[in-house]
């Protein structure tokens, strides 16, 4: 499989199953506009994506009850949708899978740590040279599965590093623990924190840079920075 051109500088969003993806919905509702929306798994039952990516085969929620909740609304949709489905081998059953180009994307990044399926998109937002991506629901608080939370985490921030590290811009919901984005922004840099006036690292355009918590207001008014916000509904406009 060769890059898609289409992708090469599009602004994407990725939706996973988790609670944060509800700031997708709220960014919608204002107004907010993406070249393209993926997801993973059934959020293809919720939202209107442009690509899924499954990287368990069609077969474990066809064949059998091993993806629980999720079983029945796979069933339904799997043989129904009408987008480019990346996954592990092909089905018959599903018209829309493609296999994931892991030989290629493996080949061009040197790496082969993916160890859970957001991993595999960010992987593929990557190598397809997309020029942001905005991760909403891809929290990893599995309250059952601690070791399979941080171990996922892990991984899909270790590719946001890379992408970072490429020029890619990474937006994430500020309800998700990903890259730290719920923990307060005094509270971010350890050691840092536990002093009286903490050091905090705000971003200002493509560019970052590390002040006091103290000048962060100044630095706000004067429009030389922003801090991220949990999203609010629209509200009604002139009445």
């Amino acid at each position: 499989m060769e890059t898609i051109k289409s992708l090469e500088g599009a602004h994407v969003a990725l939706i996973g199953l988790g609670t944060s993806q509800i700031d997708y919905v709220i960014g919608k509702e204002n107004s907010v506009e993406w070249d393209e929306t993926w997801g993973c798994g059934s959020a293809a039952a919720v939202f209107n994506l442009d690509r899924l990516f499954m990287m368990d085969p069609a077969s474990r929620f066809l064949d059998t009850e091993d993806a629980g909740k999720q079983t029945e609304i796979m069933r339904k949709i799997l043989p129904e949708l009408q987008i480019p489905i990346y996954s592990c081998e092909l089905d018959d059953r599903v018209p829309g899978i493609v296999e994931y180009p892991v030989d290629e994307i493996v080949a061009a990044t040197r790496c082969a740590y993916m160890n859970n399926t957001v991993a595999y998109a960010v992987a593929f937002a990557y190598w397809s040279n997309v020029k942001q991506i905005d991760l909403f629901g891809i929290d990893f608080s599995y309250k059952g599965h601690l070791h399979f939370a941080e171990a996922g985490r892990a991984c899909v921030e270790f590719w946001l590093s890379k992408c970072i590290e490429k020029g890619i811009k990474v937006g994430v919901s500020p309800r998700s623990s990903l890259l730290d984005s719920d923990v307060p922004i005094e509270e971010r840099l350890y050691g840092y924190h536990r002093l009286e006036d903490p050091k905090v690292a705000v971003p200002h355009d493509d560019e970052w840079f590390v002040c006091n918590k103290s000048e962060m207001d100044k630095l706000i008014e004067a429009g030389k920075t922003t801090i991220q916000t949990i999203p609010r509904p629209p509200e009604p406009f002139k009445g």
